[in-house]
This record gives C-alpha cells, structure tokens and sequence, in this order.
C-alpha cells in the first residue's frame, strides 16, 4: 500500500473541502422564489464532511481525470446526498429534529419547503452535470448522470430507504442487512467512486478494482455509523445518537454485538483497501488514506 503521510492527507482534505463548500455555495442559488434558495442552502452549505466529494475528486486525481467534470460530479453527489437527508429526517421518514449539529430543514422552514427543497436539489444535481455550453463532452455527462441516477433511486438509495422503512422491528440476517445498506448508503459513495473514474477511461480492470473499492467503503461507513449511534453523544454525532435502537431498526451492533461489529468494520475496510491495490493505479495514497478516514471517523 503506498502510504499517505496523515498531515499531508489533512491538508488535502481540507483544501479540497474548501473547493467543494465554494462551488457548493456559487451553484446553489439564493434566488429560488419564495425563500426556497435559502432553505436549499441551509440544507447544502457549512456542514459535512463532504466524503463523497473527496471520494470523486480523489479517484480523479488517480486515474488522471478532467478536474472541471470531477468537481461537478463532486457537488452533483453532494447535492443528492442533502436532498435525502432532508426527506429522510422529514416525519413521514426517521421523524429527527437535529442534523450537522443544527435543526433539521423541516424543524427550520416547515415541511412543505422541506419537501421542495429536496426536490429542487436533486433536480439541481443533474442540471450540473449536463452543463448545456459544451463545457463537458456529452458521453461524458450521459455516464456521469447515469451513474447518479442508478445510485439513487430504486435500485440504490431510495431503494434501501424503502427496505430500512418495511424492517423496522425485523431481525434482519446479515445478507439481507448487507443488500439494505448497499443501497441505502453504500450505493451513492461508490457512485462517488465511480463517478470520479467516469472523468477519464480508465480500462475495465481498473474500473472494476474502483467499483470493489467503493462498494466496500460504502458497507465499511454503514457499520462504523451503526456502531457510532450506540458509542456517541449527540453533540458528537450532530445528530440524534441511539435513534436506530429507539426506533427498533436492525443494525450491525444490534445483530453482532458491539465487538464483532467492530472487527467486521476492520475487516470490510481491508477489502477496500486491497480492491485498491488490485487496480495497479500508482496513485491511490488519498483513496487509502480516506478509507482509514472512514474507519476512523467519531461522527
């Protein structure tokens, strides 16, 4: 594994968060009629730690990407990553009054402005991606788009939305809460993933090796969230800690146990880390050193 010196990680995380929070508050737009911009932006700006984002610009940047797509791509994730937060803490959802250490939308502006909001950034991500100036060859923002799209809806996020909803006090075995949470959660980090490779051609192997890497990031984030919720406060977290337990959800501690859901993070983290070395690439020390992010991570 080529080795990322963690203060140089820092510094590259941060720089890149600080382009991600700039494009993030030059795209979405004050002026939506009717205070909708602000609630858009509310939902969208100082807040995150913008993984996702990370996770495009840093596949680019190790299969030799176009930067100006990436970036795109970057806030395109980002943007449906905050329109499901805001319909998932919504009362018809998870019904939670606290996220990035602030109320959530629907507590600050209503639930119809909520509901709108979402709506309007999910429309927003795509809009990014198809610029409409010839900035971004058109294959390229076919597959880009087309990769959002499948990782969020039935098949992806909104599919192990549907799921997490039906399995409330359901044992799930560990298969079925794996297939819930590839969707849920782990189906849009690897889209960040793959999205970050889809800048550039990299060959199958290597897209491959890429998608492995994501899709056993996306599990490894779910399993230290699930075990985050019964370790840390709220004012860690920023949002409500032990909710899954109090609503009877199935969660990898509660069908593990709070060890063995740990060791299984570590675990699915090595997988994740050795996809990486599969894809022969030179230049994976940032895609490394963000999966020890995750399996790190205190909230």
């Amino acid at each position: 594994m080529n080795a990322v010196i963690p203060d140089t990680f820092a510094a590259w995380r941060a720089a890149r968060q600080a382009e991600v929070e700039q494009a993030l508050s030059r795209f979405v737009r004050a002026d939506a009629p009717a205070g909708l911009g602000e609630a858009m932006r509310y939902a969208v700006l100082d807040g995150g730690k913008r993984l996702r984002p990370l996770l495009v610009l840093a596949t680019c940047e190790a299969v030799g990407g176009r930067a100006d797509a990436a970036l795109r791509a970057a806030c395109a994730v980002e943007l449906i990553h905050a329109y499901s937060l805001v319909h998932d803490d919504m009362p018809c959802m998870d019904n939670d009054v606290l996220r990035r250490g602030k109320p959530t939308v629907h507590v600050r502006f209503g639930e119809a402005q909520a509901l709108l909001a979402g709506d309007a950034l999910q429309a927003l991500a795509f809009e990014l991606l198809v610029p409409g100036d010839a900035t971004l060859p058109d294959a390229m923002s076919a597959r880009l788009c087309r990769l959002l799209a499948l990782a969020a809806g039935a098949d992806g996020m909104a599919g192990g939305q549907a799921v997490d909803l039906a399995s409330v006090g359901i044992a799930l075995d560990r298969p079925a809460l794996e297939a819930m949470h590839r969707r849920k959660t782990g189906a849009l980090l690897q889209a960040s993933v793959t999205m970050g490779a889809a800048t550039a051609s990299p060959a199958p192997a290597v897209q491959a090796a890429l998608a492995d890497y994501g899709a056993h990031l996306g599990l490894a984030f779910q399993v230290v969230d699930d075990i985050l919720d019964v370790t840390a406060d709220s004012a860690t977290l920023g949002k409500t800690a032990g909710k899954d337990a109090a609503a009877d959800k199935p969660t990898f501690v509660s069908l593990m146990g709070l060890a063995e859901a740990q060791a299984y993070a570590d675990a699915v983290l090595a997988q994740a880390h050795a996809a990486l070395e599969r894809s022969g690439l030179p230049h994976t020390a940032t895609l490394h050193a963000l999966a020890d992010w995750v399996g790190q991570r205190r909230s």
